[in-house]
Formats: C-alpha cells, structure tokens, sequence
C-alpha cells in the first residue's frame, strides 16, 4: 500500500527542509508503519504565504457555482478512494476496518453538505430608521487553520476543511503527529479533484514550535482546533494576540442519564457503545453513567453483559468493534487512572486488564462503588472506562451531574417528554440525545460549553463561522 509521507504545499509534494521525521507506529502490532516529514516554522510560513496568494487570486472570488462543483469533485474522488484513506486510518492509530471505512464515508458526506451550503450562505436585507436600503454579506476570511487531533483524523479534518472552502477561505491543515497519513491524502485528493494549488496545505509535525508558529502567522485569521482542553487553552492564549478568531472543540466528561421509566434495558444493552466505542477515545464518551435506583442492579448486570460480549482485536477483521489504544502512550495514561481508581476502592465490574500480549489494547472497564472525587469520576480519561452510580432525585442528579467543568454530550432516557425536555435544558451540554447516543449529526451543530470549548463545528453554524459579516447601508 502507498503512503503520502510528504508535505503538501501548494499543490505539490514537498520534503520538509529540516529533514526531520515522524515514525510512525501501528498500535495494533507495535511494528512501524512508515515515516512521514515534519514541517517547521518556515514551511509554516512558505504554506500561509502560498495559500493568501491563493486567496487573493481567485479563490475567494471564484463564483459560488464552480465552488460548489469542485467540492462536489471532492467528495466524488473521496468515494473513489475510500478503502485505502479505512485502511491508513486503520494502521496509524489502530481503528478498525469496518469503522474506519464508516470515516471516510463520513467525509465526503461532509464535503457534500457543504457543496450544497455554498449557494445558502444567504445575507440579510434590514429596515432602518434613516431608511435607505440596509444589507448584510458574508464574506470570506482568508487563510485560516484546522489542527485535527488523533482519535477521528480524517472526519474532523474534513469538518474543518469542507465549511472553510465552501465560505470562500483557503486551509493550512496540521493533523496530530500521529495521524498524518489520512489528512495528507486528503490534501492530495482534494487536488485530484480540481482544487486550486495552495487552496488546502497539509502540514504535518511535531512539538509546539510548529503549532505556534501556525496559530501565531499574521497571515492566519482563524484557527478551528480539536483537542484537549489544555491545548485549546494555549491556542487561544495565542490568538488573542491579534484578534485571531477561534473555534475550540476540547475535553469532555458526558452523562448517560437513565431514569426507570424508559426502555431502560435497550439502554443497558447500547450504552456500552457510547463509552467504549472508538476504544473510548472519543470526547463524547458517557462514561459518567447515572442510572434510578430502583433499576440499578439490573442495569449494570446488563450494561456489564453487553461490554463483554464485544469483539476486541485485531482492527483488519470486519467482526472487530473494539481495536488498540492509538498509541502505547495512551494506554499507558489510561492505565494510570485504573491504578488510582483500584486505590480509592472502586469495584471493578470487569475489564481493566490488557487482554492481547501485543499492541496497545486495554479491554473495557466499567467501575461502581467509585468515590466521586476520584480522577476517574472528574476527568477526562480518553480510554474505555464507564463508572455507574445510582441517583435517587432528579434535582440531586442534576446537580452532581453539572459538577463539571466539561459540558459537551450526554444521554437522557425515560418515556416522559416533559421530563426529557426538563432534564434535557438543565443539563449543561452543548448536545443531548434523548433515548439514544447519537452525538454527531453533519447538518446539526456540534460543540461544548464550559471548559469543552467555544464556537460549533457541522451544520450551517460551522459555515457562517468562517465568514466575516459585513453591514453595507446604501442611502436613499
């Protein structure tokens, strides 16, 4: 199989000047996988120059028509290529096949969406008191950056990508060090399919050197980052130095919230599901599960059930649903928190253990007893691990789920509406699913609130967020 290892800098392939390397590793096999350029600060600025050049020269003004058809092209030549973009995606952070595949299908449903956006990006016309005539444009940024993290490369690459050129903006991509294969094919995809050299730049390294010398580029005028709230923190820190605007989807601590009178079995039975898929690396996760007391026994001997009966392994097989941590560093960081929480004298369920001698695998772990001031109860873990408790009120629940500093997803179950609506506004969320798990929906808005970041990805929310919105008064 081919691996893109080079930068892509206006259109073309580029070996970084520095001569520095990423080896990359398979987590499944620990074997390496290949080795793939770092970019430095000065292809940083090589890349934003090139692509400003590119804005200013016929991007931004392309007509809305021809945007949408090259993005159209996109998505078509993304289909094309869907099996190599699973199968790249699968040996640089261990996905599995099945859902790898699932993420590249998810892309170029997004470049389609956004496609179909370009000729939606309306204006208002506004009465004013002097009247006159008084009109609203969205117009594009410029150059604007995408950092991408490793748990969903090529998807949230595409988030990123797609609304950007759809708004008229030119894109410097930087994927997480790790995970650069998916956006380099990307970059070279999308110039097979007719987009202008300079228009999208992929940029992968490592350190925040390079990072830095991104957000910080006078030439940048939007940074849209996925990540840990840490980072995020930085990046914002950096952005404030001129203005640049941001958008930052970070950590997450989400509520699984199951009251006794909803289907409360079928939530037992697919609850696993939203802790534990992707291995758990997902900010999503409900790995903070609050189940009624009157039904709690039962639930965790189901909930406990469901986890063991999935397939991990080996993420090539189409029957596997669970694959390695993306790197023998995250289990390592997963591993910690067990530790802590077999100290603090939480049950261990089952899982916990490392279940293959080989690769990064931890198997699910579900926790009860667990003190409420534990790491494993407050922060964000990023691997498979659900800790359950019971709740006897409403408003009690509420509270303790709100005792957050995150607030990105979660659950509610129960067959009350008014209820569902009650618990849905209280919960500080920005995404609450009501008798099912499903977070990410491409024509809705995703995003967090609190500490799990600010602007939205998805949806024509995303699409508005990279224009600038300029009021023209014409008088009469």
């Amino acid at each position: 199989m081919s691996y893109p290892t080079q930068l892509f800098i206006n259109g073309q392939r580029q070996s970084s000047k520095s001569g520095r390397k990423i080896t990359l590793l398979n987590p499944s096999t620990e074997q390496p996988v290949c080795e793939v350029d770092a970019a430095s600060p000065a292809e940083v600025d090589a890349a934003c120059t090139s692509a400003h050049k590119a804005w200013e020269n016929g991007w931004r003004d392309l007509p809305p028509g021809k945007r949408a058809e090259i993005l159209f092209n996109i998505a078509r030549v993304l289909r094309d290529n869907q099996q190599w973009i699973a199968k790249l995606e699968m040996e640089q952070i261990g996905k599995p096949i099945a859902d790898a595949r699932d993420e590249a299908s998810l892309g170029a449903r997004v470049f389609e969406y956004y496609a179909g956006g370009v000729s939606r990006l309306y204006g208002q016309t506004i009465p004013v008191a002097r009247g006159g005539f008084d009109f609203t444009l969205r117009q594009p940024m410029g150059v604007t950056a995408a950092i991408a993290p490793w748990n969903f490369p090529f998807p949230i690459a595409c988030w990123k990508v797609a609304p950007a050129l759809a708004a008229g903006n030119c894109v410097i991509l930087k994927p997480a060090s790790i995970s650069p294969l998916t956006a380099l094919a990307l970059g070279e995809l999308a110039s097979q399919a007719g987009l202008p050299p300079g228009v999208l730049q992929v940029l992968p390294g490592a350190g925040a050197a390079m990072g830095d010398a991104l957000v910080t580029h006078p030439l940048v005028r939007k940074v849209s980052f996925t990540g840990s709230t840490e980072v995020g923190r930085r990046i914002m820190e950096l952005a404030s130095r001129d203005l640049k605007r941001v958008s930052l989807e970070l950590g997450g601590k989400s509520p699984n919230i199951v009251f006794a009178d909803s289907d409360w079995r079928k939530a037992a039975e697919s609850s696993p599901m939203s802790v534990f898929a992707n291995t758990g690396q997902d900010c999503c996760a409900r790995s903070r599960v609050f189940v009624e007391r009157s039904i709690f026994d039962e639930f965790v001997a189901r909930f406990v059930d469901a986890t063991q009966k999935l397939v991990i392994g080996d993420p090539s097989k189409e029957e596997t649903q669970l694959g390695p941590m993306a790197s023998m560093a995250q289990r390592s960081s997963v591993e910690d928190f067990l530790v802590d929480a077999r100290k603090g004298g939480a049950r261990f369920a089952c899982g916990g253990d490392r279940p293959v001698a080989t690769g990064a695998f931890v198997s699910p772990a579900v926790l009860v007893g667990i003190e409420k001031s534990s790491r494993c109860w407050k922060e964000e873990i990023f691997g498979p691990v659900a800790a359950i408790t019971p709740f006897d009120d409403e408003a009690s629940m509420i509270k303790e789920v709100n005792d957050s500093p995150y607030g990105l997803s979660g659950s509610v179950w129960t067959h009350d509406i008014r209820k569902a609506l009650r618990v849905s506004r209280a919960v500080q969320s920005g995404v609450i699913s009501v008798n099912c798990h499903n977070s990410v929906h491409v024509e809705a808005p995703f995003g967090g609130f609190k500490m799990s970041g600010i602007g939205r990805d998805l949806g024509m929310t995303a699409l508005e967020g990279y224009t600038e919105l300029k009021n023209i008064y014409v008088a009469d």
